[in-house]
């Protein structure tokens, strides 16, 4: 018989767990299942999603920011209809692809910067490793340094430079020639570039995991730092790129950055086809594809696929057509303001960071001795727990995604798509503050959820 998705579909409808539970990764399906996750989609479209009894959910995750434009946008569906439907060659491999050219060509006129090379990944991690690679062979220096508190992804190289001790147990060890220094911290980068065998600095504009903000003029002159000490700065802009933060990449609000790379990926996918690029400067570039024989010095077998440059090239178009930089700065504001205003009100909430519709909303030990014995008693059973009171009733009574921040860390962090509308807005607002009402009576629905759940976690349910 001819495949058939509709009928495959069909059959697994609203049982999808039960057959990824049993051929890909259980461990997964139990933790959603533990945090109330453990839903159903059908269909996305936007902000939203439904799951497969009629009922729609607020997107504040994004795909981990991969929905800037919003899931299943009309001009980058039809864009990759339109290309499936023409019958293009894809990945001949011997061959110049017009497509890459023309991303390629759209991506240098929004980043600058002289950075007049692009090499297509695909993803993200894959564009950390190149340049890992590029810097290495551009310098001849083995060293690569990130900051203490970096997520660079997952693979070998990427997790070498990984500050989370959760990612990194159990795949060590890692090669001496990563370093790292303590977030934000411009004499200690010093130190480490003075030894004279540092390659390049790699550095989120944004940490990803806390949502945590460079002091300001901090960028800009890491990048003079590295320069002067002769190594490469290399901004991460994975998840901050296209808008996200309110301009086309983060250090675009930075000054005077002097990147050398721009790794980027995530948005640019559309949220269909992975894709990622690093651009970088022509000298370094001719130093790494030197010769006629080292052409494909470096290269991948999908990463100038058909799909990926147009699901790329129509991000970007909707990008400019619909404004999205400049709607994240206002409904990011928005948000922040509110936010901020609940704080007097909420002691547990400690803090408000924004930039664009980038947001970290973290939480600390609260003054009140009820609500202090309750964070007390939480954290001695498990530091990762806290957030999950506010991103489990979100989803169980609002139908709200949202994601703690990183492990052990109260932050909770929002990145819906750019688009968000005033009144979708509104709605996480309010379910925010009824959250906030509940988690602040002691005894009351939050904690004992915190309580029932960790003792879950650890193996022994508990009967509160």
């Amino acid at each position: 018989m001819p495949f058939d998705l509709a009928a495959l579909l069909d059959q697994h409808r609203g049982a999808g767990a039960t057959i990824f539970n049993e051929h890909v990764n259980p461990k997964w399906g139990q933790a959603l299942k533990l945090i109330g996750y453990d839903r159903a989609y059908v269909r996305a479209e936007g902000a939203y999603l439904w799951d497969a009894h009629g009922n729609r959910y607020l997107d504040l995750i994004g795909g981990y920011a991969v929905c800037n434009v919003g899931r299943n946008h009309p001009v980058v569906r039809k864009a990759l209809i339109d290309y499936l439907e023409s019958n293009a060659p894809s990945m001949v491999q011997f061959e110049t692809p017009v497509l890459a050219g023309a991303l390629a060509k759209e991506l240098k006129k929004r980043v600058g910067r002289d950075l007049d090379r692009v090499f297509f990944t695909n993803s993200g991690t894959e564009g950390i490793e190149a340049a890992i690679k590029f810097a290495r062979c551009a310098t001849k220096r083995p060293v690569m340094l990130s900051e203490h508190s970096a997520f660079h992804g997952l693979s070998t190289g990427a997790l070498a430079m990984n500050g989370c001790a959760s990612f990194r147990e159990g795949f060590e060890p890692f090669p001496s020639e990563f370093r790292a220094v303590p977030f934000g911290d411009l004499a200690a980068l010093e130190r480490e570039l003075a030894r004279g065998d540092v390659a390049g600095f790699v550095v989120e504009p944004i940490a990803g995991k806390g949502v945590h903000f460079h002091a300001a003029g901090f960028l800009a002159e890491a990048s003079q730092l590295c320069h002067k000490h002769g190594a490469l700065f290399i901004v991460d802009e994975v998840q901050t790129g296209v808008g996200r933060t309110g301009t086309f990449l983060a250090i675009d609000q930075e000054g005077a950055v002097e990147a050398d790379m721009v790794v980027m990926s995530k948005a640019l996918s559309g949220g269909y086809v992975p894709v990622g690029a690093v651009l970088c400067r022509t000298d370094i570039w001719e130093k790494v594809f030197s010769r006629l024989d080292r052409a494909i010095v470096h290269s991948s077998t999908f990463h100038m696929g058909g799909l990926a440059m147009v699901a790329g090239l129509a991000v970007l178009s909707v990008y400019d057509e619909e404004r999205l930089a400049e709607r994240a700065i206002e409904s990011g504001a928005q948000l922040r303001v509110a936010l901020e205003s609940m704080m007097a009100r909420f002691e547990l909430m400690g803090a408000v960071r924004q930039r664009g519709l980038m947001l970290g909303i973290e939480f600390h030990k609260p003054r009140s001795l009820a609500l202090g014995v309750a964070w007390r008693m939480v954290h001695a059973l498990d530091a990762n727990l806290f957030t999950q009171a506010i991103t489990m009733p979100l989803m169980a009574e609002h139908r709200i995604l949202s994601q703690v921040a990183g492990h052990a860390m109260p932050v909770l962090k929002l990145t819906p798509p750019l688009a968000l509308s005033s009144d979708d807005g509104a709605y996480f607002l309010s379910a925010f503050e009824q959250t906030m009402i509940g988690l602040h009576r002691f005894p009351g629905p939050g904690w004992a959820v915190l309580r029932r759940m960790a003792g879950n976690a650890l193996g022994t349910p508990s009967r509160v």
